[in-house]
């Protein structure tokens, strides 16, 4: 959920898209694996929220994507 009225706002994909950008900005270009990595190390967080927060980044035009890939626009 983006903006839920009835969970934690720690659960939304805003909250832990934030995190995910926080890894991006810090490594610039990463593969999905390595990107999961990094991201858990800072927050704990499953494979399908990660894919929730890209979804929602690409969205913003904030990443790129291109295979297994993941860029931060600049």
């Amino acid at each position: 959920m983006l903006v839920p009225d009835n969970i934690h706002p720690e659960k939304t994909v805003y909250y832990n898209g934030s995190f995910v950008l926080d890894v991006m900005r810090e490594h610039k270009k990463l593969d999905l694996l390595d990107l999961y990595a990094e991201v858990v190390k800072k927050r704990e967080m499953t494979m399908p929220v990660l894919l929730l927060c890209l979804d929602w980044l690409f969205l913003l035009d904030l990443i790129t994507m291109s295979g297994s890939r993941v860029e931060l626009c600049s």
